[in-house]
């Protein structure tokens, strides 16, 4: 729960998730904002760069909170590689020529993975009733296999995460359905009615011990403030 908020300690450490995580809660619930620390925090522990994939427009119209007490300036903020794209089929490229990288990332994050599979552009594409579907599926495919391969050539070097982002239908992420295949462990957000937010995980191998943690947030004074982890 906390890789997703500033803390204190430095040490090193290998993720325990070393696969495909997905965060997702209601839009304007700071979602952004928990990819960017967890980036923060992996680039600290690992010493290594994280990617961030995200539309251009959104990243500029609504840039993430930072934690209070870390600098915009501070030179960790530099190995977070921002990487704009438009649509599904540039992710699939990156990740079908991830192979080809001489240095892995500590982490790669896509930031509101699912909004880059228009249901027109996945009809003119592959021109069945459940394009969208299917061209999601064979991106999550192709994702699990690069990070796979980085994690069996990184070894007790390292470790490489996919961390993934998307809109809360009801109580669950959409297309949960698809999700489910390929993700390690999901987390959701929901609102507490008074302006602040509760961070969970509803799924994944982790004990249920662990599962049943809660972290409680807020954004609303343009940082991101862990106000409590609870069980």
């Amino acid at each position: 729960m906390e890789k997703f908020f500033s803390y204190t300690s430095n040490a090193p450490r290998r993720d325990e998730n070393a696969g495909i995580t997905l965060l997702s809660g209601p839009p304007c619930c700071g979602k952004t904002s928990l990819l960017f620390q967890f980036a923060v925090n992996r680039t600290a522990e690992s010493g290594r760069g994280v990617v961030f994939i995200c539309s251009k427009g959104r990243m500029e119209n609504n840039p993430p909170f930072l934690s209070q007490g870390v600098d915009p300036s501070m030179s960790l903020l530099q190995r977070i590689q921002i990487k704009y794209v438009e649509d599904g089929d540039e992710i699939r490229k990156y990740f079908a020529a991830f192979h080809l990288l001489d240095n892995f990332p500590a982490a790669v994050i896509v930031d509101d993975f699912a909004d880059f599979f228009s249901e027109r552009s996945c009809q003119q594409r592959y021109g069945t009733t459940r394009a969208r579907d299917l061209a999601m599926v064979r991106v999550l495919a192709l994702c699990h296999n690069a990070i796979g391969h980085a994690n069996a050539k990184l070894g007790t070097l390292g470790s490489c995460n996919l961390l993934l982002s998307d809109v809360l239908q009801g109580d669950t992420p959409r297309s949960l359905f698809i999700y489910k295949r390929w993700i390690n462990s999901i987390y959701a957000i929901r609102g507490d009615g008074t302006g602040s937010y509760i961070l969970k995980n509803i799924g994944s191998s982790e004990s249920e011990s662990k599962k049943a943690r809660k972290a409680k947030y807020s954004v609303a004074l343009q940082y991101l403030v862990l106000e409590e982890i609870s069980n």
